[in-house]
């Protein structure tokens, strides 16, 4: 019998050629290098609070960073990744009116090393960390540069309303952290057109448009950011307010960056808000979900499974904006569970409750009740706060009315009527003494 035909011979042949086509599935063809992480988008977020700069990988990646003075720079080195173009259009993302930010570039450093620099308008503290995957975002490499003096909201709402207040009477009882600082004035009377004053004394709203920069919040079928919608019906909001005698209002944002839930509270606190109305536009699974809603803070869980999850989706802006947990002041959250809000939640609801029914007016009511639930952006323990949902952007005909300027309109007047019956049926008292944190 020949070698050929013998059948141990053929089953070792078969196996010797199987083993071998095995191994050259598996090794590596010499001189292969392993991919390097890609930088997938860059987003510059700009505004007076401070600039952020966004980086979007595929993959981690290892940074350092340092600051150089004269001209003041950051430089960041990133390792192991390589130049594309999206890098190199680093310096078209900047504005001219940035207000920290001169120039931005981004080149190769040396082999294996991408540098970053960013020329700086002035001091800064330097905020640079990384950002696990969360939502529609992978990897992020984050640049926070925070002017080393920032912009003080009660000096800013001082000067913005010379022209409404008189006389400028200070009140002796403002305490920031015991240091002496800009004074809110009270007004008893007003040369203001709009008839007699709702209030004697000069009463301060936070209005909070929800989400914004690296967060957008709900999105509609059509394309519709909320970050955008609210902080324009926030904007139409506040100048109805400022038109009010004895009335002002402030932004917690005026423009497209991402605010952190906890400094929204702080920036309420630090100009000693009478009120708090955080505005939002709600979206659910279902299109024909309908109507507008107001919500206040609860301290035994939710009045019902929806509020519960819009609490749940809410309190996660920060996961999605993307806050840096390692510079996050803890002792200011830990106040604000401590203290006990029984009777703002209590004046809450009735805030609500005039909301409400004015929201009603022009639009359906998706609940007839204020309901309640677990909001961290409404935990300031001494500032009744709301959290209006003005509609559903997820419903394509409230979509379409949200991006409306006349159905704007009509929403900010609402609100305005909710909060003059508010404190017509509440006045408010004298300023309490509070030590202002942040």
């Amino acid at each position: 019998m020949s070698e050929r035909a013998h059948p141990s011979h053929g089953r070792r042949q078969l196996l010797r050629y199987a083993g071998a086509s095995l191994i050259l599935s598996v090794t590596p063809i010499a001189g292969a290098a392993a991919r390097l992480p890609s930088v997938l988008a860059v987003r510059v977020w700009p505004a007076a609070d401070y600039t952020r700069v966004t980086l979007e990988h595929d993959a981690p990646l290892k940074f350092t960073h340092f600051t150089v003075e004269n001209p003041d720079r950051l430089v960041v080195d990133i390792e192991g990744v390589e130049f594309n173009s999206v890098l190199d259009s680093l310096a078209r993302k900047v504005a001219t009116d940035d207000p920290n930010i001169k120039l931005l570039r981004a080149g190769r450093f040396k082999p294996g090393v991408v540098r970053l620099v960013m020329e700086l308008k002035g001091k800064v503290n330097p905020q640079v960390f990384t950002l696990e995957p969360v939502g529609n975002y992978g990897h992020r490499l984050v640049l926070d540069v925070y002017p080393v003096e920032p912009p003080d909201p009660l000096m800013a709402l001082l000067e913005g309303r010379k022209d409404a207040v008189e006389p400028l009477k200070a009140e002796s009882d403002l305490q920031v952290a015991e240091t002496r600082q800009p004074e809110a004035p009270e007004v008893h009377t007003s040369k203001k057109s709009g008839g007699k004053p709702v209030v004697d004394r000069l009463v301060t709203i936070t209005l909070d448009p929800g989400h914004g920069g690296e967060d957008p919040g709900a999105v509609g079928k059509a394309g519709s950011y909320e970050k955008n919608v609210t902080l324009e019906v926030a904007r139409r909001l506040k100048a109805r307010i400022d038109a009010e005698p004895n009335m002002r209002a402030v932004l917690t944002r005026d423009s497209d960056y991402f605010v952190p839930l906890q400094t929204r509270v702080q920036k309420a606190r630090r100009v000693q808000s009478d009120l708090f109305l955080s505005i939002h536009a709600d979206a659910w699974i279902k299109p024909d979900a309908r109507g507008s809603s107001v919500f206040v803070l609860s301290e035994r869980g939710a009045s019902s499974t929806q509020a519960r999850l819009l609490a749940s989706r809410e309190n996660q802006a920060d996961l999605i904006g993307g806050v840096n947990i390692g510079a996050k002041d803890l002792f200011l959250a830990r106040t604000l569970l401590d203290l006990s809000q029984t009777a703002t939640i209590n004046d809450s609801l009735k805030l609500g409750k005039y909301l409400l029914g004015e929201l009603g007016a022009i639009n359906t009511l998706h609940k007839a009740h204020v309901e309640q639930a677990g909001f961290a952006v409404l935990k300031a323990p001494d500032i009744p706060s709301a959290l209006i949902e003005t509609a559903f952007i997820s419903n394509p005909e409230e979509e379409r009315r949200l991006n409306d300027d006349a159905y704007q309109e009509k929403l900010a007047g609402a609100i305005v009527r909710g909060i003059r019956q508010y404190f017509i049926k509440h006045p408010p008292g004298p300023k309490a003494k509070m030590a202002l944190l942040g």
